[in-house]
C-alpha cells in the first residue's frame, strides 16, 4: 500500500475523472467526441483513437492535481503510454494523480431487477499487474433498476466478494453497486443498498480498505453514516446520465461525496477544437466540478 497516494485520496479536495469508457461504450464516446463510426475500422483502431482522446485529457495544462485527486483507467489505457510513460506512471510522476482500474468485465443479463457483475477469471493476474504499472485501486460496477432485495443482497455479495480478493492483492477497491436513476423506486431501492452494504461492514475486516462509488441518492446525505467504519477511504459520485449542471447540483447536497464523473465531464469536448477551446471547455467542467466536490 503507498501510503503517500492513500493520503491523496483520503485527504485531498477534488474529484477522480472516470476515463475507463470500455469496448462497449466506446464508439458512443468517440461520436461524442466528433469521431464517427466510419472513421475507424478494426477495434484497434477505435481503442488507438480512445487513448488518444484520453492523452488530451492527461495532458492537458487544465488536468492537475489542483482540482483532480484520481483517475479511473481502462485496461488497455493502464498498459498504453502517455509521454513515454506507462499512463498510471505519467499520471503520478508528472501530474501527483492516483490511478485506479476498472477490473470488471461487464455485466450479465438482467435478473431480479438487477444486473450482476460477469465472473472476473484473471482478477489477481489483473491486481498483480496494476500494481507494478502504479495504479492505487480497481473499480467494478454492477447496475439496480429496481428496488428488489433479493437482486440488491447478490449484487452486495458479489462486490464484497470481488473487494476482498482485490484487498489481500494490495490494492483498494472502489465498489460501484449504481442505482439507474431512472428507477421506478429508485429511493427504495437506495434504502435496501444502504442496509445490505451496512450489514456486509459491521462484519468486514478494517484492515481491508475500500471506497465506494453511488448514484447520487435521492435522500440526502443517505450513505454519510459509512464513513463510521474504519475501514471506508471515501465515498464517490457517478454522474448517472445526469448532464453535468444537474449532476453539480444534487452533489452539492451530500456532505462528503466528491465527484467521479466520466460523461459530465467530457460531455463538450470535440476532436475538432482548438487547443485554447478544448482547454477552456474542460477547465470549466473540471472547475464546476470541483466546486460540487468540496
Amino acid at each position: 500500500m503507498d501510503l503517500e497516494k492513500l493520503k491523496v485520496v483520503r485527504e485531498r479536495k477534488g474529484f477522480i475523472a472516470a476515463l475507463d469508457q470500455s469496448g462497449g461504450s466506446s464508439a458512443k464516446t468517440l461520436k461524442a467526441y466528433g469521431i464517427p463510426e466510419d472513421q475507424y475500422e478494426t477495434e484497434e483502431e477505435m481503442f488507438d483513437l480512445i487513448h488518444e482522446m484520453r492523452k488530451r485529457v492527461f495532458t492537458s495544462p487544465v488536468f492537475t492535481s489542483e482540482k483532480i485527486l484520481g483517475s479511473i483507467l481502462f485496461y488497455k489505457t493502464m498498459n498504453s503510454q502517455v509521454e513515454g510513460k506507462y499512463t498510471a506512471d505519467y499520471l503520478w510522476n508528472d501530474k501527483n494523480i492516483v490511478s485506479f482500474l476498472k477490473v470488471d468485465k461487464g455485466l450479465e443479463e438482467e435478473k431480479n431487477n438487477c444486473k450482476l457483475m460477469k465472473e472476473i477469471p484473471d482478477l489477481e493476474e489483473q491486481c498483480k499487474l496494476a500494481i507494478e504499472r502504479g495504479v492505487f485501486g480497481t473499480k467494478m460496477r454492477s447496475v439496480i433498476y429496481d428496488a428488489n432485495r433479493e437482486g440488491i443482497k447478490e449484487i452486495v455479495n458479489q462486490q464484497f466478494e470481488f473487494a476482498k480478493v482485490i484487498c489481500d492483492n494490495g490494492l483498494v477497491p472502489i465498489i460501484e453497486p449504481e442505482v439507474d436513476i431512472n428507477s421506478p423506486r429508485k429511493e427504495e431501492a437506495e434504502e435496501i443498498l444502504h442496509e445490505c452494504i451496512v450489514e456486509k461492514l459491521d462484519n468486514w475486516n478494517k484492515e481491508d480498505l475500500i471506497m465506494f462509488k453511488f448514484t447520487i441518492p435521492t435522500k440526502e446525505n443517505l450513505y454519510l453514516d459509512l464513513y463510521k467504519y474504519e475501514c471506508l477511504v471515501r465515498i464517490v459520485a457517478l454522474s448517472g446520465g445526469y448532464t453535468t449542471d444537474v449532476a453539480c447540483d444534487l452533489l452539492k447536497k451530500n456532505d462528503r461525496m466528491i465527484a467521479s464523473f466520466s460523461r459530465a465531464l467530457l460531455q463538450d469536448l470535440n476532436v475538432n477544437q482548438t487547443e485554447e477551446e478544448y482547454n477552456k471547455t474542460l477547465g470549466d467542467a473540471i472547475e464546476k466540478i470541483y466546486e460540487a466536490s468540496i
